[in-house]
């Protein structure tokens, strides 16, 4: 469905914003294997979670929804079932990967898969770890989903990942907590420790030293109730928006500030971006605070090496700003993005050439080059929910009405996007 989206003039006001995903996954996955019931609060209602939802439901696992409040009974490490058909996925990355931990440890076979986007993402990175430990997976030409997972007795690993994975690295604690002793994974840079956080929140024996992290398998996990943090990824298209819409101001609640996450505030403000932090308090080990945002003239910078992977998720709205800094944006080290929903270094490219942007596209990255003006344009999300959301930024900057083609894909992790814009917008 295209959205129309007219130029903005400013925005103001406070705000607060669904659950964030990264979390929310991992809840719902810990919560499903731990004794007794957890309640979690503030759950993201984008649909990537939901598919997480369902899968753990057709394990087995009962779950009531309330809203954005979400109770699952918890039946312990060893109480997942047989699903009566294949586990869907749906566009999620998040739920195939973290999930197949889970799975190459029970006593029966599953098969799990997802849609054609979904279909065309490797997953070489979770088979190879998994089948060290002892699992049996088999994969469409080797490397694609559906996954055939047969479940096994699975050994410890002392696995160093070979790139930067949150997902991969949740995957084999995942799969370490059914193994008998101690499952080591090493981490070349730190990625986002949610899963580290969680586990110790429900009770596993986790340690953390530098890059290393020690889980000491089959522990009990118990119930919880918890309450996910606002997601820091989604205020990003609200902070980039404020900051290049000259007199804007404005407020975002209840983020979740966790360190390996909030890379995105010191680039920004490292660009010269006003951003305040206020109320800041730790809940269920995480950094939760306000954000109060104001329209600034940002310099410019460059995304690379450790950087890059903590920012990779952000990168199409900060192309985004890139074209309206003074000095341009420089991004590399970022081949990852062209295997997530999009090639999303090539759809970048496409949607910025379209509003007049001069950008160099490389094989690992883009340089965009600064002070430009966003034209109007029919962009296009290419299905891809961060790709929908950046350039409606784009938009809103732009000096006449765009449209933006397949605008629903926002839906797949934040549907209130639009109505939320829609109540801060000048």
């Amino acid at each position: 469905m295209p959205q129309r989206i007219p130029p903005a003039r400013f925005l103001s006001g406070s705000i607060s914003l669904p659950g964030d995903k990264s979390i929310s996954h991992r809840y719902a996955m810990i919560a499903s294997i731990a004794e007794g019931d957890s309640r979690i609060r503030n759950y993201s209602t984008g649909a990537d979670c939901h598919s997480t939802l369902n899968a753990m439901r057709a394990l087995g696992v009962p779950i009531e929804e309330h809203g954005t409040a979400v109770v699952i009974h918890g039946q312990g490490l060893d109480g997942l079932r047989q699903p009566a058909a294949d586990l869907d996925a749906g566009n999620s990355g998040s739920t195939i990967r973290m999930l197949s931990g889970l799975l190459a440890a029970q006593r029966f076979g599953t098969r799990i898969g997802g849609d054609q986007s979904l279909s065309q993402r490797p997953m070489r990175r979770i088979m190879e770890p998994l089948g060290r430990m002892g699992a049996s997976i088999s994969a469409r030409d080797g490397r694609f989903p559906p996954l055939e997972i047969q479940g096994a007795a699975l050994h410890t690993i002392d696995y160093t990942l070979p790139v930067p994975s949150a997902q991969v690295k949740t995957c084999v604690l995942f799969a370490g907590l059914y193994a008998e002793g101690a499952t080591i994974v090493r981490e070349p840079v730190r990625s986002r420790d949610h899963t580290e956080i969680a586990l110790r929140e429900f009770g596993a024996d986790l340690r953390v030293a530098a890059r290393t992290i020690m889980m000491q398998g089959r522990p009990t996990l118990a119930g919880r109730d918890l309450t996910v943090p606002a997601d820091l990824s989604s205020a990003a298209f609200f902070l980039v928006a404020a900051l290049m819409l000259p007199g804007s101001s404005l407020t975002v609640s209840g983020v979740g500030l966790n360190p390996t996450r909030a890379t995105l505030l010191d680039f920004l403000t490292g660009m010269g971006a006003e951003i305040r932090i206020t109320d800041v308090e730790c809940r269920d080990g995480e950094l939760v605070g306000e954000l109060l945002v104001k329209s600034s003239r940002v310099r410019g910078g460059t995304i690379e090496k450790e950087t890059t992977a903590a920012l990779i998720d952000e990168i199409p709205v900060l192309a985004v700003l890139g074209a309206a800094s003074q000095d341009g944006l420089t991004i590399r080290d970022a081949g990852e993005l062209r295997i997530k929903e999009t090639d999303r270094i090539a759809t970048i490219a496409e949607n910025l050439r379209r509003m007049g942007v001069r950008v160099e596209e490389t094989p690992d990255g883009l340089f965009i080059g600064g002070g430009q003006k966003l034209h109007a344009a029919e962009l296009d999300s290419f299905g891809d929910h961060r790709i929908a959301m950046a350039f409606t930024v784009a938009a809103l900057c732009a000096d006449g009405e765009s449209v933006i083609q397949g605008a629903e894909a926002a839906s797949v992790s934040f549907p209130e996007f639009f109505e939320i814009l829609r109540g801060v917008r000048g």
